[in-house]
């Protein structure tokens, strides 16, 4: 579980977060809200990317501020760039490269690179380049170098938003079939159709907590 309490999250002057405290326990939570409404900046404190400037977030009973490597190990961060999180040249290169605090055995790195691979049909891709990758085998590839680690949570900023329909789709799907439980933040309201629960962000505050058909209206009706 991921327990958020009493956070606030300040840029400069700014609060981009005010006062917010849920637990997110589900399977699936999907989070929403309009550009600048502090749900990327939630989304970060969940991993410890970012501390918050009062209150504290508890990842499994561990806090982000006294324990951060610990709760990054098992919370993965997938980005919606994934020019952000792939750094090396070929794509077993940078998988290998987010297991090496693991401390495994070179053949031990091969057999986990090649299996989650394999999993999302991506195996052809194992020497590929990375800047040769589509839109789509990019976010792919991200996502596979933070399951590759094997984190017990997994956290997804906008993971389709630069992606085409078809590529959308794709990732979609992998989401859906993922054994961690999920925190994704998402523009693409089709996508948190079957998910749990979503949480509506605006001007910094959590405004709306509840199953995805009321939680949606309840955004449109704000964008209205």
């Amino acid at each position: 579980m991921i327990d958020v309490q009493a956070v606030t999250h300040r840029f400069g002057a700014r609060a981009v977060l005010r006062d917010v405290s849920v637990q997110l326990r589900e399977h699936r939570i999907g989070v929403v809200g309009a550009n600048g409404s502090g749900k990327s900046t939630f989304a970060r404190l969940l991993n410890g990317l970012q501390l918050p400037t009062s209150g504290r977030v508890l990842v499994d009973g561990q806090d982000t501020r006294a324990a951060g490597a610990a709760v990054r190990r098992r919370v993965g961060f997938v980005f919606q760039n994934p020019d952000n999180q792939i750094v090396f040249p070929t794509v077993a290169e940078d998988l290998a490269f987010g297991m090496k605090r693991l401390g495994l055995r070179p053949d031990a790195v091969e057999a986990r690179i090649r299996t989650v691979l394999e999993q999302y049909d991506l195996g052809h891709l194992y020497d590929a380049p990375t800047h040769h990758l589509s839109g789509g085998e990019k976010q792919l590839v991200a996502l596979a170098g933070v399951l590759v680690t094997h984190p017990q949570h997994l956290v997804l900023d906008e993971p389709t938003t630069l992606l085409d329909l078809r590529n959308t789709r794709r990732v979609a799907e992998v989401i859906a079939g993922l054994p961690q439980p999920v925190v994704l933040v998402s523009h693409d309201l089709e996508i948190l159709g079957g998910f749990d629960r979503v949480l509506v962000f605006d001007d910094g505050r959590l405004v709306v907590d509840d199953d995805p058909a009321t939680a949606v209206d309840a955004y449109i009706e704000r964008c209205a």
